[in-house]
C-alpha cells in the first residue's frame, strides 16, 4: 500500500512529530508499504511519484530541548499557500493511504482531518470532529461533565479577559488547544497567574486555568475503543512540561501502573467513556489524575499521541504484549476498517 506520512507543520511540536513520523515510516516500510514522507508546511519540491521511490531521507531523531522557532520556520519556506507546503496536496492525493503524524496546531485539531475529507483522502486516526473537540479543553470538559466524567474545576480566558483567578493557588494555566504542555505554567499566587495568562495566551487565542489537583499522575490510551495498561508519570521536578516529556531521565515511567485491580479496571472504563464521549476513533490517549482521597480527574485527551522512543502509547502497547510495529500496524487496520475497508 501506498502510504504518506504527514507531519511538522506550522506547530510549536513539529519536532515531537519529525521523530514520530521517522519512527512509524520505517516500521511501516518493515511491514511492506511504499512510503513518503512530507512536512505538512515545508512541503516537497519533487513530484508524488518520485517521493514514493526516492530513498529513505535524513530525519530528526531525537526531539530539541527547546521550543522550535516557528517565526524562523516560516522564512525558509519555499512555495505552498498558506500553511501547506507546496506538493502536499498532490503526495496525499497520490497515497492511498495518509498517516498522520502530526501533533497539536493544525494535525490534532481537526483542520487536517477537514482538508482530507473534502479532498476524499483516507487517513489514520480520529475524524475531524472528534479531533476539534478534544483539542479544545474547554469544550472537551464541557462534554466530559455532562458523561459524569470529572475534570478539574476550571476557567476558560480570551485576549482582553480580566487576569483574575477565583480559585486556590496553586493552579495550571496553559493555551486552550495545545499540546506537550507548550506555554503552560504553574502559578503560585496572583503575579504568577497573570504572567502564566498572558504566556498560554501568546500561543492561543484562548487560555485555561484549572485547579491543580495534586495525586498520581496516569495516562491511559485506548486503541480500538479498548484500553490499554495505564502507565504513571513521576517527573523528577516540577509538572510533566515539555522538557519533561521528551528528554531522557527527566521523568520516570512505570508501565503497567501499579494499581489495585479495583483502581484499574475503573481507570480503564472511565478511558473508554471519554473516547467515546469525544467522538474519538481508532486510538487516543487520555490523561488523569488520581488524587490520595480517591476519585478519577481527567485533565485532557490526546488523539494524535507522540509515538517517539520516549512516548507513552508505545510503552502501553508494549505492556499489552504490541511490537512498535504491531501497533503501526493495527493503527492503520483500525482506521481502514472506519472506511469499510480490510488491510
Amino acid at each position: 500500500m501506498k502510504i504518506a506520512v504527514l507531519y511538522g507543520g506550522l506547530s510549536a511540536e513539529r519536532d515531537v512529530s519529525a521523530v514520530t513520523a521517522a519512527m512509524s515510516a520505517d516500521a511501516l516500510r518493515r511491514l511492506g508499504h511504499t512510503v513518503a514522507e512530507v512536512d505538512l508546511f515545508l512541503g516537497t519540491d519533487g513530484g508524488a511519484d518520485s517521493r514514493f521511490t526516492s530513498a529513505v531521507p535524513a530525519r530528526r531523531n531525537r526531539v530539541e530541548v527547546d521550543v522550535p522557532d516557528l517565526e524562523s520556520l516560516k522564512r525558509t519556506r519555499r512555495g505552498g499557500t498558506g500553511r501547506i507546503g507546496g506538493g502536499v496536496i498532490e503526495l496525499c492525493r497520490a497515497s492511498e493511504l495518509v498517516f498522520l503524524a502530526l501533533h497539536g496546531a493544525d494535525g490534532e485539531d481537526g483542520k487536517v482531518q477537514s482538508l482530507l475529507d473534502l479532498l476524499e483522502i483516507k487517513y489514520t486516526g480520529t475524524g475531524a470532529f472528534g479531533s476539534a473537540l478534544a483539542m479544545n479543553k474547554s469544550a472537551a470538559k464541557d462534554v466530559m461533565r455532562a458523561h459524569g466524567i470529572t475534570p478539574p474545576r476550571g476557567k476558560a480566558y480570551s485576549r482582553g479577559d480580566k487576569p483574575e483567578w477565583d480559585g486556590e493557588f496553586p493552579c495550571i494555566v496553559k493555551p486552550c488547544s495545545g499540546g506537550s504542555s507548550v506555554g503552560a505554567g504553574v502559578a503560585r499566587d496572583a503575579a504568577g497567574f497573570r504572567a502564566a495568562l498572558e504566556t498560554a495566551l501568546a500561543y492561543d487565542e484562548y487560555a485555561v486555568a484549572e485547579e491543580l489537583i495534586a495525586g498520581r499522575e496516569i495516562d491511559v490510551a485506548v486503541l480500538g475503543g479498548t484500553a490499554l495498561p495505564p502507565v504513571e508519570i513521576i517527573t523528577e521536578s516540577g509538572f510533566f512540561d515539555y522538557r519533561n516529556k521528551y528528554q531522557t531521565g527527566a521523568a520516570r515511567e512505570i508501565c503497567p501502573a501499579e494499581l489495585t485491580e479495583d483502581a484499574a479496571a475503573r481507570l480503564a472504563l472511565t478511558a473508554e467513556s471519554v473516547f467515546r464521549a469525544l467522538r474519538l476513533d481508532v486510538y487516543a490517549r487520555m490523561d488523569f489524575i488520581l488524587p490520595p482521597s480517591g476519585g478519577i480527574y481527567c485533565l485532557e485527551a490526546n488523539t494524535l499521541p507522540g509515538l517517539t522512543p520516549s512516548s507513552l502509547l508505545p510503552q502501553e502497547a508494549a505492556a499489552a504484549g504490541l511490537t512498535y510495529d504491531g501497533l503501526i500496524d493495527e493503527i492503520v487496520r483500525l482506521s481502514l476498517k472506519k472506511y469499510g475497508e480490510k488491510h
